[in-house]
């Protein structure tokens, strides 16, 4: 593969392992754009890149093949539109809009391009939802009835915890449907092929005024500051979610998303309920996979590249035993990403969540917060053309 250059827009959390990711996959990482604090430039000089003050200004400074889009969710759509505009390759963090009208702007200008694009749902790059996605295709679990599980973290569960993604101007006017519900939607429709076609929901702000830092704190700091540092606000988004869900291919579920969830860091869990069987896992214990029986002895499947089928394999790196997680998910999906850069145009069928996906995302998720305004079941719009 010929050596790219790549641009990170936003040096909080998430951009460093955008980063990091692309440097194992051998992409000059050449510019890291932030707004150009002292806390942002920091940031970029303790990894080794450029800061750049604005994306303009990372653009004008030389050729990118790539811009990896890192922000809070209200500078996706400028970001990305200028990125197209300079003709480069776009892949952006979840959620793809503030919404699934400016999404499908989104869509159609990458589509009009005839870019890479990519939303970083990486939970479809851990190994052993993509052992089960080859099981249920096999037939191996029988027709699924029953889809289940959901995601649930505890870093905003005190009053004085903190982040951009409370403030609906930055975030959007739903936070933990769109923020990690987005992660569990993607994962199980791309492992099952069954997408929510409606949808029964409730949410609930369990923390309605919080403490919001008078200074920047960083995404999952937990630091603790003094009351004069501190102002109150309320919260107008949601810390919960369960949503009953209908699917396209007839099986029922549900799906709890919870930021409040004490002792849960990063827990997304899903299981498929089959005729002749059930499969089980979660993030917490990525090397994991849980199927059960009813006429004979349950299995517990252990990651191990030599045991796993053809297109977990593409994923996993490291022997069995030599834990795989989080991180090496962004290495894979950037690599699949980044062999279509090197064609120079999207695949057929891309290996990676383009836009469709995130645009799908979206659409589920205003059907959630529509049916949790009406109290009642509501239609998710269909996504033409969607995988």
């Amino acid at each position: 593969m010929p050596k790219f250059r790549a641009v990170v827009v936003g040096p909080g959390y998430i951009g460093p392992v955008h980063a990091d990711a692309l440097r194992r996959n051998g992409v000059d990482v050449v510019g890291l754009v932030g707004s150009g604090s002292d806390r942002g430039i920091a940031r970029a000089e303790a990894l080794g890149i450029t800061p750049y003050a604005s994306l303009t200004d990372a653009l004008a400074d030389g050729p990118v093949d790539c811009v990896h889009i890192a922000t809070p969710n209200y500078l996706h759509a400028p970001l990305v539109l200028e990125a197209i505009a300079a003709g480069t390759h776009v892949v952006c963090e979840k959620p793809l809009a503030m919404n699934a009208a400016e999404a499908e702007h989104l869509l159609a200008a990458a589509t009009a391009a005839g870019i890479v694009h990519a939303v970083n749902f990486n939970f479809r790059f851990y190994a052993m939802p993509r052992q089960t996605r080859d099981l249920v295709r096999s037939g191996e679990i029988g027709p699924i009835r029953l889809i289940h599980g959901g995601y649930l973290q505890d870093w905003l569960l005190k009053v004085s915890d903190w982040n951009w993604r409370l403030d609906p101007e930055l975030g959007g006017s739903m936070r933990a449907v769109a923020d990690i519900g987005s992660h569990w939607i993607d994962l199980v429709g791309f492992i099952t092929g069954q997408h929510p076609v409606e949808v029964c929901a409730d949410l609930a702000t369990t923390v309605p005024v919080r403490r919001k830092p008078l200074r920047p704190v960083d995404t999952f700091s937990n630091k603790a500051l003094a009351p004069e540092d501190v102002e109150e606000r309320p919260i107008h988004t949601e810390d919960y979610a369960s949503v009953l869900i209908r699917f396209s291919g007839g099986a029922h579920g549900v799906m709890t998303v919870s930021q409040v969830s004490a002792g849960r860091k990063n827990r997304l869990s899903f299981e498929l309920d089959g005729t002749d069987a059930s499969i089980t896992w979660n993030s917490e214990h990525p090397e994991e996979l849980f199927i059960g029986r009813r006429d004979r002895a349950n299995e517990l499947l252990m990651r191990d590249p030599s045991t796993l089928s053809p297109d977990a394999r593409l994923v996993t790196e490291a022997p069995g035993g030599h834990a795989e997680g989080y991180i090496e998910t962004h290495r894979a999906l950037f690599a699949a990403v980044y062999r279509d850069i090197a064609n120079g145009t999207p695949s057929a069928d891309p290996a990676y969540p383009t836009f469709a996906d995130g645009l799908r995302s979206l659409r589920v998720g205003e059907a959630i917060a529509r049916s949790a305004a009406e109290r009642a079941w509501v239609p998710v719009p269909h996504l033409q053309g969607g995988r």
